[in-house]
C-alpha cells in the first residue's frame, strides 16, 4: 500500500505530520526513535549471544566454572544514564 503513493499525497501527509505535532517536536521525536532503535538493536544482538552454546574447552570439561551473580542492565543510548535499568530473569507468570 505504501509503495502506492504517489509524491503529492506524500506531501499531503507530510503537511499533515507538521500541523499535527508542530515543526520543533519533530527533531525530538526522530532522536527518541533513534535511541529506541539502537537499544533494540543490541538487545537482540545480546539476546542472540545469550542463545549461542558455549564452545568446550579443557578447562570447562574439566571443572565447571561458577556462575556470576552480576545483574544485567538494559544498555541505554549514549549519553543516555537515566534510562538504563536492571534487567530480571524471573519469567512472567500467566493467570487462568
Amino acid at each position: 500500500m505504501i509503495g502506492n503513493l504517489k509524491p503529492l499525497e506524500i506531501v499531503l501527509i507530510i503537511a499533515v505530520i507538521l500541523l499535527l505535532f508542530g515543526a520543533k517536536k519533530l527533531p525530538d521525536m526522530a532522536r527518541s526513535l533513534g535511541k529506541s532503535a539502537r537499544i533494540l538493536k543490541s538487545e537482540a544482538k545480546a539476546m542472540k549471544k545469550d542463545d549461542e552454546p558455549a564452545a568446550p574447552t579443557t578447562e570447562t570439561l574439566a571443572e565447571p566454572a561458577p556462575q556470576p551473580t552480576a545483574t544485567r542492565t538494559i544498555q541505554a543510548a549514549p549519553g543516555d544514564v537515566t534510562s538504563a535499568r536492571p534487567v530480571s530473569d524471573a519469567k512472567p507468570t500467566t493467570h487462568s
